[in-house]
Protein backbone atom coordinates (compact mmCIF):
# COMPACT_ATOMS: atom_id res chain seq x y z
CA UNK A 1 0.00 0.00 0.00
CA UNK A 2 1.57 3.26 -1.14
CA UNK A 3 2.19 6.10 1.26
CA UNK A 4 2.08 9.68 0.05
CA UNK A 5 3.05 13.08 1.38
CA UNK A 6 -0.30 14.43 0.25
CA UNK A 7 -3.52 14.41 2.28
CA UNK A 8 -4.96 11.04 3.13
CA UNK A 9 -5.39 8.47 5.86
CA UNK A 10 -2.14 8.30 7.79
CA UNK A 11 -0.21 9.29 4.66
CA UNK A 12 -1.83 6.54 2.55
CA UNK A 13 -3.17 7.52 -0.86
CA UNK A 14 -6.96 7.40 -0.36
CA UNK A 15 -7.48 6.31 -3.97
CA UNK A 16 -5.50 3.18 -3.29
CA UNK A 17 -6.99 2.66 0.16
CA UNK A 18 -10.60 2.68 -1.02
CA UNK A 19 -10.45 1.83 -4.72
CA UNK A 20 -7.88 -0.94 -4.95
CA UNK A 21 -9.10 -4.46 -4.21
CA UNK A 22 -7.57 -6.59 -1.50
CA UNK A 23 -4.94 -8.04 -3.81
CA UNK A 24 -3.70 -11.59 -3.22
CA UNK A 25 0.01 -11.98 -2.57
CA UNK A 26 2.45 -14.10 -4.49
CA UNK A 27 3.02 -17.54 -3.12
CA UNK A 28 0.85 -19.05 -0.43
CA UNK A 29 -2.51 -17.33 0.02
CA UNK A 30 -2.62 -15.54 3.40
CA UNK A 31 -4.97 -16.83 6.05
CA UNK A 32 -6.34 -13.35 6.70
CA UNK A 33 -7.49 -10.30 4.73
CA UNK A 34 -7.97 -6.58 5.18
CA UNK A 35 -11.63 -7.24 5.89
CA UNK A 36 -10.77 -9.78 8.59
CA UNK A 37 -8.25 -7.40 10.14
CA UNK A 38 -10.79 -4.58 10.19
CA UNK A 39 -13.50 -6.83 11.66
CA UNK A 40 -11.13 -7.93 14.43
CA UNK A 41 -10.24 -4.33 15.23
CA UNK A 42 -13.92 -3.37 15.43
CA UNK A 43 -14.63 -6.30 17.75
CA UNK A 44 -11.81 -5.25 20.09
CA UNK A 45 -12.99 -1.62 20.10
CA UNK A 46 -16.61 -2.62 20.75
CA UNK A 47 -15.62 -4.80 23.69
CA UNK A 48 -12.77 -2.84 25.25
CA UNK A 49 -12.62 0.63 23.74
CA UNK A 50 -10.44 2.33 21.18
CA UNK A 51 -7.31 2.37 23.35
CA UNK A 52 -7.27 -1.42 23.27
CA UNK A 53 -6.90 -1.42 19.49
CA UNK A 54 -3.21 -1.78 18.69
CA UNK A 55 -1.55 -3.37 15.71
CA UNK A 56 -0.11 -6.05 17.99
CA UNK A 57 -3.50 -6.84 19.52
CA UNK A 58 -5.26 -7.02 16.16
CA UNK A 59 -2.50 -9.22 14.76
CA UNK A 60 -2.99 -11.60 17.67
CA UNK A 61 -6.76 -11.67 17.09
CA UNK A 62 -6.37 -12.78 13.45
CA UNK A 63 -3.38 -15.03 14.12
CA UNK A 64 -0.94 -12.97 12.07
CA UNK A 65 2.47 -11.49 12.64
CA UNK A 66 2.44 -7.77 13.43
CA UNK A 67 4.63 -6.88 10.46
CA UNK A 68 2.32 -8.65 8.03
CA UNK A 69 -0.51 -6.27 9.01
CA UNK A 70 1.30 -3.21 7.75
CA UNK A 71 0.73 -4.06 4.10
CA UNK A 72 -3.02 -3.92 4.79
CA UNK A 73 -3.05 -1.02 7.27
CA UNK A 74 0.34 0.70 7.53
CA UNK A 75 -0.60 2.61 10.70
CA UNK A 76 -3.35 2.89 13.29
CA UNK A 77 -4.83 5.97 11.60
CA UNK A 78 -5.46 3.96 8.44
CA UNK A 79 -6.89 1.09 10.47
CA UNK A 80 -9.21 3.56 12.18
CA UNK A 81 -10.51 4.79 8.81
CA UNK A 82 -11.13 1.19 7.77
CA UNK A 83 -12.99 0.53 11.02
CA UNK A 84 -15.19 3.61 10.67
CA UNK A 85 -16.12 2.74 7.12
CA UNK A 86 -16.84 -0.88 7.97
CA UNK A 87 -19.37 -0.02 10.67
CA UNK A 88 -20.79 2.77 8.49
CA UNK A 89 -22.04 -0.02 6.26
CA UNK A 90 -24.63 -0.71 8.99
CA UNK A 91 -26.31 2.65 8.37
CA UNK A 92 -29.33 2.52 6.04
CA UNK A 93 -28.95 4.53 2.85
CA UNK A 94 -31.99 3.42 0.86
CA UNK A 95 -34.79 4.23 3.30
CA UNK A 96 -37.44 6.42 1.63
CA UNK A 97 -37.33 10.13 2.44
CA UNK A 98 -40.42 12.12 3.40
CA UNK A 99 -39.49 15.25 1.46
CA UNK A 100 -39.64 17.27 4.69
CA UNK A 101 -35.96 17.97 5.17
CA UNK A 102 -36.19 18.74 8.89
CA UNK A 103 -38.06 15.50 9.57
CA UNK A 104 -35.59 13.52 7.49
CA UNK A 105 -32.60 15.22 9.12
CA UNK A 106 -33.92 14.31 12.57
CA UNK A 107 -34.29 10.70 11.41
CA UNK A 108 -30.68 10.75 10.23
CA UNK A 109 -29.59 12.13 13.62
CA UNK A 110 -31.43 9.34 15.41
CA UNK A 111 -29.80 6.75 13.17
CA UNK A 112 -26.38 8.20 13.95
CA UNK A 113 -27.03 8.15 17.69
CA UNK A 114 -28.19 4.52 17.66
CA UNK A 115 -25.15 3.64 15.56
CA UNK A 116 -22.74 5.39 17.92
CA UNK A 117 -24.30 3.84 21.01
CA UNK A 118 -23.80 0.44 19.37
CA UNK A 119 -20.13 1.34 18.81
CA UNK A 120 -19.21 3.65 21.74
CA UNK A 121 -15.73 4.26 20.33
CA UNK A 122 -17.14 6.00 17.24
CA UNK A 123 -17.66 9.51 18.68
CA UNK A 124 -13.95 9.81 19.39
CA UNK A 125 -12.94 7.99 16.23
CA UNK A 126 -14.79 10.27 13.81
CA UNK A 127 -12.70 13.19 15.09
CA UNK A 128 -9.57 11.35 13.91
CA UNK A 129 -10.92 10.33 10.51
CA UNK A 130 -8.66 11.33 7.62
CA UNK A 131 -10.67 10.28 4.58
CA UNK A 132 -14.13 8.99 3.65
CA UNK A 133 -14.65 5.40 2.58
CA UNK A 134 -17.42 4.08 0.32
CA UNK A 135 -19.91 3.26 3.08
CA UNK A 136 -19.39 6.63 4.71
CA UNK A 137 -19.83 8.36 1.36
CA UNK A 138 -23.07 6.45 0.74
CA UNK A 139 -24.56 7.73 4.00
CA UNK A 140 -23.32 11.24 3.25
CA UNK A 141 -25.02 11.08 -0.15
CA UNK A 142 -28.25 9.98 1.56
CA UNK A 143 -28.06 12.92 3.97
CA UNK A 144 -27.33 15.44 1.21
CA UNK A 145 -30.31 14.09 -0.73
CA UNK A 146 -32.49 14.53 2.35
CA UNK A 147 -31.36 18.16 2.55
CA UNK A 148 -32.10 18.94 -1.09
CA UNK A 149 -35.62 20.33 -0.39
CA UNK A 150 -34.11 22.85 2.04
CA UNK A 151 -32.91 24.99 -0.86
CA UNK A 152 -29.44 25.22 0.67
CA UNK A 153 -26.53 25.08 -1.75
CA UNK A 154 -24.18 22.11 -1.77
CA UNK A 155 -21.58 23.67 0.51
CA UNK A 156 -24.22 24.63 3.09
CA UNK A 157 -25.71 21.12 3.02
CA UNK A 158 -22.27 19.68 3.73
CA UNK A 159 -21.91 22.09 6.65
CA UNK A 160 -25.33 21.13 8.06
CA UNK A 161 -24.48 17.44 7.92
CA UNK A 162 -21.11 18.09 9.59
CA UNK A 163 -22.88 20.13 12.28
CA UNK A 164 -25.39 17.37 12.90
CA UNK A 165 -22.70 14.69 13.07
CA UNK A 166 -20.61 16.76 15.48
CA UNK A 167 -23.66 17.28 17.71
CA UNK A 168 -24.59 13.59 17.73
CA UNK A 169 -21.00 12.51 18.38
CA UNK A 170 -20.61 14.93 21.27
CA UNK A 171 -23.97 14.11 22.80
CA UNK A 172 -23.47 10.35 22.47
CA UNK A 173 -20.00 10.54 24.00
CA UNK A 174 -21.53 12.38 26.96
CA UNK A 175 -24.31 9.78 27.24
CA UNK A 176 -21.80 6.95 27.32
CA UNK A 177 -19.55 8.64 29.88
CA UNK A 178 -22.52 9.52 32.11
CA UNK A 179 -23.86 5.99 31.98
CA UNK A 180 -20.47 4.65 33.06
CA UNK A 181 -20.11 7.22 35.85
CA UNK A 182 -23.58 6.48 37.21
CA UNK A 183 -22.65 2.84 37.62
CA UNK A 184 -20.40 3.87 40.51
CA UNK A 185 -22.29 3.40 43.82
CA UNK A 186 -23.64 6.69 45.16
CA UNK A 187 -22.17 8.80 42.37
CA UNK A 188 -25.46 10.28 41.10
CA UNK A 189 -26.66 11.11 44.60
CA UNK A 190 -23.36 12.76 45.49
CA UNK A 191 -23.45 14.91 42.35
CA UNK A 192 -27.05 15.98 43.04
CA UNK A 193 -26.15 16.95 46.62
CA UNK A 194 -23.14 18.94 45.42
CA UNK A 195 -25.21 20.89 42.86
CA UNK A 196 -27.87 21.61 45.48
CA UNK A 197 -25.21 23.05 47.80
CA UNK A 198 -23.71 25.16 45.01
CA UNK A 199 -27.14 26.47 44.02
CA UNK A 200 -27.81 27.49 47.63
CA UNK A 201 -24.54 29.35 48.18
CA UNK A 202 -25.87 32.62 46.72
CA UNK A 203 -23.10 32.93 44.13
CA UNK A 204 -24.89 31.13 41.31
CA UNK A 205 -28.39 32.63 41.08
CA UNK A 206 -29.02 31.61 37.47
CA UNK A 207 -28.06 28.02 38.23
CA UNK A 208 -30.37 28.07 41.26
CA UNK A 209 -33.27 29.27 39.09
CA UNK A 210 -32.55 26.65 36.45
CA UNK A 211 -32.46 23.82 38.99
CA UNK A 212 -35.65 25.06 40.63
CA UNK A 213 -37.59 25.26 37.36
CA UNK A 214 -40.05 22.58 36.31
CA UNK A 215 -38.26 19.41 35.39
CA UNK A 216 -38.34 17.86 31.94
CA UNK A 217 -38.31 14.18 31.01
CA UNK A 218 -34.87 12.99 31.98
CA UNK A 219 -34.55 9.79 30.00
CA UNK A 220 -31.64 9.70 27.54
CA UNK A 221 -34.04 9.36 24.60
CA UNK A 222 -36.17 12.33 25.67
CA UNK A 223 -33.12 14.49 26.30
CA UNK A 224 -31.65 13.68 22.92
CA UNK A 225 -34.95 14.46 21.17
CA UNK A 226 -35.14 17.90 22.81
CA UNK A 227 -31.58 18.76 21.84
CA UNK A 228 -32.00 17.39 18.31
CA UNK A 229 -35.18 19.43 17.77
CA UNK A 230 -33.50 22.61 18.99
CA UNK A 231 -30.65 22.08 16.57
CA UNK A 232 -32.63 21.09 13.48
CA UNK A 233 -35.61 23.40 13.99
CA UNK A 234 -33.23 26.30 14.53
CA UNK A 235 -31.37 25.82 11.27
CA UNK A 236 -31.75 28.69 8.83
CA UNK A 237 -32.53 27.53 5.32
CA UNK A 238 -32.50 31.07 3.96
Amino acid sequence: MTRTDGPGAGGVDPRELWSAPDRPRRGRRPAFSRDAITAAAVAVADAEGLDAVTMRRVAAEVGAGVMSLYSYAPDKETLLDLMIDRVSGELPTSDPLTGDWRTDLKTIGRLQRTHMLRHPWLPAAVQERRTLGPHTLAFLEHALTALRPSGLDGAARLEVFAQLTAFVAGHTAYEVSRARAEQAPGRAAAEALYLAEVAADGHHPELARALASAGRPGTPDATFERFLSRLVDGLDAG
